[in-house]
């Protein structure tokens, strides 16, 4: 039987992320030699890093709560090198859920077909490696028309940018009312989503009215553990 947890998985994902790492260590160690020789000094440099550093573990904390999300039924392997290198959580959930339900796969525990595995891991794969492809190719043409915009209209180049962004959150609201017709349970989603709201909502407060400025960094982490853990006794309440 097919192992999503097989240590053969964990080997190809280690070498993959150990060659992003080098890339990364390679680039930081130029960046350094580079600012050094620009006359940066060490002491500000060092300052710099060290709140980075600081800076990366709220975003590290949502890596986490999505690779744990995706482990149960992928297991860890390949949730840990989607969301290393080029994953993220508001896609690759999503991706491999359309993708096992296409396949009529249930996603309440691990797979054990090999060829459904592969099916998911290909979706979420290929699917990202469009904004690569386009931003590699297109980015310049796609800037300049951004930049014509909003020099003929500022206002309306602004409405445009929304715009953009809010159909792209609509394409995932999809997933969280597709369920409205299975009765109650078909809202759990949505009263997670409006709680997940809500906490952003009371962040941002303290945010702009507190002036509490390091925890908008850790509003998005913060909301969306505090949704999981909701999301537990709703569920167990209104599926009895």
């Amino acid at each position: 039987m097919f192992n999503v947890n097989h240590p053969a998985l964990f080997w190809m994902a280690g070498i993959v992320i150990l060659y992003v790492l080098g890339q990364s260590v390679f680039f930081s160690y130029k960046a350094y030699k580079r600012a050094l020789e620009l006359g940066i000094e060490r002491k500000k440099l060092f300052s710099i890093m060290k709140g980075s550093a600081v800076f990366t573990i709220a975003p590290a904390i949502a890596i986490i709560i999505g690779m744990i999300t995706l482990s149960r039924f992928l297991g860890l392997a390949l949730p840990w090198l989607r969301l290393s290198v080029v994953g993220a959580l508001t896609y690759e959930l999503p991706a491999a859920t359309t993708a096992a339900s296409v396949l009529g796969i249930s996603l309440s525990e691990p797979i054990s077909l090999a060829k459904a595995f592969s099916v998911i891991a290909w979706v979420m794969t290929l699917g990202s490696f469009s904004g690569i492809v386009i931003v590699t190719f297109f980015f310049p043409k796609i800037e300049k028309g951004l930049v014509k915009i909003k020099s003929k209209d500022e206002k309306w180049g602004n409405i445009f940018m929304d715009s953009l962004f809010i159909g792209m959150i609509s394409a995932f609201l999809g997933m969280i009312f597709s369920g409205v017709t299975s009765g109650l349970k078909g809202f759990i989603p949505i009263f997670v989503m409006l709680f997940s709201a809500c906490l952003m909502m009371i962040f941002g407060y303290f945010v702009k009215k507190k002036n509490i400025g390091w925890l908008s960094n850790y509003a998005m982490p913060l909301s969306m553990l505090g949704a999981m853990i909701f999301s537990i006794p709703l569920s167990s309440w209104i599926g009895g």
